[in-house]
């Protein structure tokens, strides 16, 4: 092994006294060098996976795996899916839309890919987390190809990663984000960031809120075997920013129109509706109480949700 280690410092030494053109040329007295090119995080190159090859690669992957997976493992039940015609009215029906969801287990991801209709899902482009799955070179290339994925920022709206999203969208791409910045630790929400908003507004596109029930269930975060769960899709209606609506105002209505959503996949839509319109719905954070009761209310929460009915509305 010294041998080895050895005669690999003694090649690196003669490439070392190689000159240009065979290594990069010297920096002049007196400049600054410039930084080191990085491959990783924000600076991960992700066009090569729009590409038509790409493309096709993925959506066999879509349709052929992950499509067959979610419905042996998240068996999901998709509701909401007529309030998405309004965007015809919005002029987005065939144009790009952002779809912000809540964020529980990484089977959310496959789940919005496989239930995202057409024309949307097979151009649709997913917001992850520069740190964590861009953080070396393979396992960012297997979640651009494998996702779509592009990195985001998710501790800040960062220029890089805002500016890729911008021209991805002005180029026709939808974008799937999760808002909440990364997964629940205890199975409750966590408060939405502006990203979502701010692109909305920037791109001046609309945003479908979308709240994903049960995915905790099958996966949630510190677990590494799925465990098989009934799940819901819920898609919501579109939302376009005001006139005088900043970024962290629309991610807060954002956040409350996932959160009616969240109140009618565990109660019904009739009484969901009510407390909406009265801005009661239950938040999506939980009760601020100690860890154990927050524990038990959610079993609660779950419990209601599987025993769940229609109920005719009360006149």
């Amino acid at each position: 092994m010294n041998h080895v280690r050895l005669q690999v410092a003694k090649a690196r030494a003669r490439v070392a006294r190689l000159g240009f053109p065979l290594r990069a040329a010297p920096v002049p007295n007196g400049v600054e060098p410039p930084p080191p090119m990085r491959h990783t995080g924000t600076d991960f190159e992700t066009d090569w996976a729009r590409s038509q090859p790409a493309r096709v690669a993925r959506l066999a992957l879509v349709e052929g795996v992950m499509r067959p997976v979610m419905s042996v493992v998240a068996s999901p039940a998709v509701k909401g899916l007529d309030r998405l015609d309004r965007l015809d009215g919005l002029d987005g029906l065939d144009g790009p839309v952002i779809f912000a969801a809540n964020h529980h287990s990484h089977v959310d991801t496959p789940l919005m890919l496989t239930t995202v209709p057409e024309p949307w899902r097979h151009r649709l482009v997913v917001g992850a987390a520069a740190d964590y799955f861009f953080r070396t070179r393979i396992g960012g290339s297997i979640a651009a190809l494998a996702m779509g994925a592009i990195p985001i920022e998710r501790t800040k709206v960062g220029r890089q990663s805002a500016t890729l999203a911008t021209d991805l969208i002005g180029d026709g791409w939808s974008l799937l984000i999760f808002p909440e910045g990364g997964r629940s630790p205890d199975g409750w929400g966590q408060p939405f960031r502006g990203g979502a908003a701010y692109l909305a507004i920037r791109c001046d596109v609309p945003v479908v809120p979308v709240h994903l029930q049960g995915t905790g269930r099958i996966l949630r975060k510190g677990k590494k075997l799925p465990q098989p769960s009934r799940t819901t899709v819920t898609f919501g209606d579109p939302l376009l920013p005001g006139e005088d609506e900043n970024s962290r105002t629309f991610a807060a209505r954002l956040e409350a129109a996932v959160a009616a959503l969240a109140d009618e996949a565990t109660s019904d839509w009739w009484q969901a509706r009510v407390r909406a319109h009265a801005g009661t719905s239950p938040d999506l954070t939980g009760p601020d109480i100690g860890a154990w009761r927050r524990v038990w209310a959610l079993g609660d929460r779950d419990r209601r949700a599987r025993r769940n009915k229609r109920h005719w509305p009360e006149l």
